[in-house]
């Protein structure tokens, strides 16, 4: 495990799954929110985003947690060693989305730049969770399947899911 991307629906409780891992692993983490977005919330110039994203891939270790964009996705699945789908429930990545709305208040969330706007940040979300569900949970469902044979996967589908496989890495890295 050496280039990892971790991935899925909005509000899955990726980024925390990736510090967890990063921790453990000791491998470099780059949440693409933290590219992608500049402090306050303003989009970075694609461009820039696609030369950072392509300066990650280039590296030999990493864990980089996100979406970014469908080719810069693609392209970083084809590059990963390791690919960690969080497939929850529908109904859990809402309530997530929900339950980091309310924590977001009072804290900016942890892998979101300084000042980022948590209301429309948390709408834009509740959009995204509808279009991911029908349009790329498919896809990424397909990928998992296709990929298993060429890479380590790890198809995560409930919350004790993620919990046990942070176990077993720690278990693997001597640290249980």
């Amino acid at each position: 495990m050496k280039r990892v991307a971790i991935f899925g629906n909005a509000g899955g409780g990726k980024s925390t799954l990736a510090r967890r891992l990063a921790d453990l692993t000791r491998l470099p983490l780059y949440p693409l929110d933290m590219i992608q977005f500049r402090p306050g919330g303003g989009q970075v110039p694609h461009e820039e985003y696609l030369k950072a994203h392509a300066d990650l891939l280039s590296r030999d270790e990493w864990i980089i947690d996100g979406f970014g964009s469908v080719a810069s996705a693609w392209e970083r699945f084809e590059k990963a060693d390791t690919l960690v789908y969080v497939d929850l429930p529908l109904v859990t990545h809402h309530w997530l989305v929900t339950k980091r709305l309310l924590k977001g208040l009072f804290v900016t969330p942890e892998g979101w730049p300084e000042n980022s706007p948590i209301w429309s940040s948390t709408m834009n979300s509740y959009k995204v969770l509808w279009l991911c569900h029908y349009r790329l949970t498919p896809r990424y469902r397909q990928l998992v399947a296709d990929m298993a044979e060429s890479k380590q996967v790890h198809h995560l589908t409930s919350r004790s899911e993620m919990t046990a496989f942070i176990d077993a890495v720690a278990r693997e890295q001597g640290q249980a």
